[in-house]
């Protein structure tokens, strides 16, 4: 009776620990999605890379893929793999400057792929995930809290996603996402602007001007 007691209380607290540790995840995940929302407007340059050690593709293979996202509420401007993403709040215009072709189509990028977008940092965490802290990491002389989120879904395609966040200033410094094909896709924040002077037509999208220069629009 007495190891059976002792199980019981080990299961316990250790559920208890798990528990605990998950809350103050979701906590720090607010923390941040409320630090970094409450900005006028974020302008955020990064770097994409990826690997998959099982196809034998190592991080630093290949260089970075660069990007640019500039975001207010629910707008967005995102250069990204040489195309550029407007999204005005209603309408998503891809353009697709090599074809010179122009997409466009009601609400905003979907998720089923399973690929978390730049235009989604903030929220993506809200639903479908488990939340556990990590360890904290000493980087470039900034404390960088990392944070695993699960998803619920067992047929998930992401096995994991971790975020490494400024202990300091809230903000979202790296995101790892492991796919179930092996694959590992990081984006490093490299540039944080906030509230910068944008002007009124920043997130319109210009249909005379694409005209003028020959671009199919779908």
């Amino acid at each position: 009776m007495k190891k059976i007691a002792v199980l019981f209380l080990s299961i316990f607290l250790t559920t208890l620990t798990f528990a605990q540790n998950s809350e103050k995840a979701k906590t720090l995940l607010d923390e941040v999605s409320t630090k970094m929302g409450a900005y006028e407007n974020m302008a955020i340059s990064f770097s994409q890379t990826l690997s998959n050690e099982d196809a034998g593709i190592m991080e630093g293979d290949e260089p970075p893929i660069r990007g640019k996202i500039t975001l207010q509420g629910e707008k967005y401007s995102l250069n990204y793999l040489g195309n550029n993403f407007i999204f005005d709040g209603k309408k998503l215009y891809v353009i697709n400057n090599d074809e010179k072709e122009i997409n466009i189509t009601d609400g905003d990028m979907g998720e089923d792929d399973g690929f978390i977008y730049p235009s989604k940092l903030l929220t993506f965490y809200k639903e479908g995930y488990n939340f556990e802290m990590g360890v904290i990491k000493n980087i470039n002389g900034r404390k960088i809290q990392l944070v695993t989120l699960n998803p619920i879904d067992s047929n998930s395609d992401i096995i994991k996603v971790e975020l490494a966040i400024d202990a300091k200033t809230k903000h979202i410094y790296k995101l790892i996402q492991t796919g179930s094909n092996g694959s590992k896709t990081t984006f490093t924040i490299t540039e944080f602007k906030s509230n910068q002077a944008l002007s009124s037509s920043y997130f319109s999208f210009d249909e005379a001007k694409y005209k003028m220069l020959n671009f199919t629009i779908d």
